[in-house]
């Protein structure tokens, strides 16, 4: 399916060298010259800031039966029925209304402001304990001693998940998560709905011994949780707890890593937080505009619509970029591309997305990257990189695979 964007064309294309390293240059020179552009991989691609917003708060669609015959449903088709049965396709990111109403609804009822507050002393005690490990090695790698531990930890708790196989749940995890990639071949597409049938039944497994073992946790608390007398079925209870799990850690990672990295590249704003650590609300908000964990997000038309003056058919798959609105000058200034962490419209970032299906885990991601990134920095007067950053290589959950660092206690 590559085979039809030519490096140095104007499209949107993720193929093209250095992409991976920094997209945001091409990003510009599609908002500057086709911010509405037609695609020819079937999909359009949206990349000015209002025309996204706009986009996300539009109540569109988001179920893949409402895609007209294009080249996106034949990537689609790669999936097959049996997608169907497991986390994909069934969970409140891939439903429209009034099935997304009732699963958010039961879902928000367990994630509440002060739940989420009340874990603040756990996610200290976890970055602590990170910090301490990465004081003992001097070099270490950020993303397996702090990035990736921490919100997966966060997110079992959370959940009131019992002991099970962690290294087998990232690797089920980081292969489900690129279903969000735009170009998916067929052994690709195989493996993600491999994962997806493995980890729903690691889930079943999970919630049969919560049925027996109810506790304080939210596990069990979607288990009980009811809207308007109904409860969430078998299939959409698994969707929604495979959902929570993989997008409670897998978003954060990349938030972490990213914003750190971003401090590293830019010494005057790490000498700002160190200098004003009250500056680290604001600052996590920076992060997640300068470098967005999400760098796109997926809606679809069921009748014409209008972005920008273009007509978009209906039935059609249309990537609003989160990462390149983030940047976009018209919306943040001149210095949209430099890191800031007294940006006074940071916090209009649109890296959680926008209307109905905004992030539901925004409040502990917010919270885990403001504890985690300002007890680094204050910790580790030294902190430096120890060798070469290396991508993950994905083109949406965009963030480090590895990321060596050096410390000194």
């Amino acid at each position: 399916m590559t085979d039809v964007i030519e490096p140095g064309e104007l499209l949107f294309n993720p193929f093209a060298p250095g992409f991976f390293e920094n997209p945001y240059e091409q990003y510009k020179m599609l908002r500057d010259e086709d911010p509405v552009q037609e695609h020819p991989l079937g999909f359009w691609f949206v990349s000015r800031y209002e025309d996204v917003s706009a986009l996300l708060r539009a109540g569109l669609s988001v179920e893949v039966a409402n895609l007209a015959p294009s080249p996106m449903t034949q990537q689609m088709e790669y999936f097959g029925e049996e997608g169907n049965a497991g986390a994909l396709n069934l969970s409140m990111l891939d439903r429209d209304p009034p099935d997304h109403t009732r699963l958010r609804s039961l879902v928000t009822k367990v994630f509440t402001r002060r739940a989420i507050a009340a874990l603040e002393p756990k996610i200290a005690g976890l970055v602590d304990a990170a910090l301490d490990r990465m004081a003992e090695k001097g070099d270490s790698d950020l993303v397996e001693e702090l990035a990736f531990p921490l919100p997966f930890a966060v997110i079992s708790e959370m959940l009131g998940m019992p002991p099970t196989d962690h290294s087998r749940i990232r690797e089920l995890s980081g292969t489900l998560v690129r279903s969000l990639e735009i170009v998916a071949d067929e052994e690709t597409a195989r493996a993600i709905t491999a994962a997806d049938a493995e980890l729903s039944g690691i889930t079943r497994d999970v919630l049969a011994w919560k049925r027996d073992h109810p506790a304080d946790d939210l596990l069990t608390a979607l288990i009980q949780a009811e809207h308007d007398g109904q409860v969430l079925d078998g299939d959409e209870l698994v969707a929604q707890v495979v959902l929570l799990y993989v997008a409670g850690h897998e978003t954060t990672v990349n938030l972490i890593a990213n914003g750190v990295n971003a401090l590293l590249r830019h010494p005057s704003q790490l000498r700002l937080l160190r200098a004003q650590p009250d500056l680290a609300t604001n600052a996590v908000e920076e992060f997640l505009r300068y470098d967005s964990p999400v760098q796109q997000t997926r809606r679809i038309t069921t009748t014409p619509h209008e972005v920008a003056g273009q007509e978009i058919p209906a039935g059609t798959f249309v990537l609003a970029c989160l990462g390149s609105a983030n940047r976009d000058e018209r919306f943040f200034g001149p210095d949209a591309d430099e890191l800031r962490l007294d940006r006074p419209n940071a916090r209009h970032q649109v890296s959680f997305g926008a209307g109905p299906h905004h992030c539901l885990g925004a409040a502990p991601a917010r919270l885990e990257g403001q504890v985690a990134i300002s007890r680094l920095v204050q910790r580790f007067s030294d902190l430096g990189f120890a060798g070469e950053l290396e991508w993950n290589g994905r083109i949406n959950l965009r963030g480090p695979a590895k990321f060596p660092v050096t410390v000194h206690a």
